[in-house]
């Protein structure tokens, strides 16, 4: 029996230095990487600042955006 998703999944990343916070998620799940994001950001153990936090959920958000744009048909 052949796997299938039923979404697409979404990739999210931030380098900050050294350090790599790589989000994958299906539509599904945005909310919930919503919440994470906040709490990372709440984290003082964590170097992820508010502003971390706010350029990764309007990255999520426009990616959400984008998929419920149709894409253009191109000439043949």
């Amino acid at each position: 029996m052949e796997a299938t998703l039923s979404n697409e999944l979404n990739v999210l990343a931030l380098i900050k230095g050294q350090e790599r916070y790589i989000f994958i998620y299906d539509d599904d799940s945005r909310a919930q990487l919503l919440d994470t994001i906040q709490e990372y950001a709440g984290d003082a153990g964590m170097n992820f600042s508010w502003f971390d936090a706010m350029v990764l959920s309007s990255k999520a958000r426009e990616q959400e955006e984008a998929e419920a744009t149709p894409a253009p048909r191109g000439r043949l």
